[in-house]
């Protein structure tokens, strides 16, 4: 027996009520920008070395084969980086999703410009939506409540922080595109969700944002299959040896050259700090 229902004085049966719910796309290719946590720094591969990091993991949630994904990206990419070194590839790979993680180099940075970075943000989803391409940014942390720095530089840092999430906030509400804010994610400040450094996402926080960047697919009507597991294990955990390496190898360079270049407006902002006073 078919039942019919009322609808404003229009008489219609169960079955036409509605319209069936759309299936969720499948995202055939990938494509991740951006700096050295797009890279995947922090996860490194077993035996294989390299490293894995978010992209792979995004990857294989969205089921997207081996010759689907791309990813450009380079350790130190500034978002004019992403937008003249990286958008190229991306936009002859046509990704049906490209995932974006670029800024926090360009606030260590004495040229460091909000509006630029936010008109560079906003050609780069321009010219990825221009061959259908769902892009998903970042907005970040607070990444002085990570990396020990003395309260002048804390303070320094917090304040770019906050002027380039600004900045990001509004191309992504003038673009309507979807946006991974960072410091939601649950655990986004505990010392496990980091790598020895305290600069890139441990192999837990690789799976974060992963999960993080699916749950938004997901939302914008994407498929995804195998969702990301926050189960460790697939990584390889370096020694101490090499954490070791990595501090005088590359941390402790890293932090002198991004310090001197990031004195100045640090003792801007001490010197604001004390006339206030």
């Amino acid at each position: 027996m078919v039942v019919s229902v009322t609808v404003i004085g229009v008489e219609v049966t169960p079955e036409s009520s509605f319209p069936a719910p759309a299936a969720p796309r499948r995202a055939q290719r990938l494509a991740v920008l951006g700096d050295s946590t797009a890279v995947g720094l922090g996860d490194p591969l077993p035996r294989r070395g390299g490293w894995r990091g978010v992209g792979p993991l995004v990857a294989d949630a969205l089921g997207v084969a081996p010759g689907g994904y791309l990813n450009p990206a380079f350790a130190g990419a500034r978002m004019r980086c992403v937008l003249t070194e990286q958008v190229p590839a991306a936009v002859a790979h046509r990704p049906d999703v490209a995932l974006l993680v670029a800024g926090m180099n360009d606030t260590l940075r004495p040229d460091f410009d909000a509006a630029r970075i936010a008109a560079d943000l906003t050609e780069v989803i321009g010219r990825l939506r221009a061959v259908g391409t769902t892009v998903v940014p970042v907005r970040f942390h607070d990444h002085s409540r990570v990396f020990r720095l003395p309260p002048s530089l804390k303070r320094a840092l917090s304040a770019r922080v906050a002027e380039l999430n600004a900045a990001i906030d509004e191309v992504v509400t003038r673009e309507r595109v979807p946006c991974l804010d960072l410091a939601r994610l649950p655990g986004a400040y505990d010392l496990t969700s980091w790598s020895v450094d305290r600069l890139h996402p441990s192999e837990l926080g690789h799976r974060m944002l992963a999960d993080g960047f699916t749950g938004l697919l997901a939302e914008a009507g994407f498929a995804v299959p195998a969702p990301v597991s926050l189960t460790c294990g697939g990584g390889a955990e370096p020694g101490a040896a090499a954490h070791l390496g990595w501090l005088v190898l590359k941390g402790i360079p890293w932090l002198c050259r991004r310090g001197r270049e990031f004195l100045p407006y640090a003792a801007a902002i001490m010197w604001n700090s004390f006339r206030a006073r």
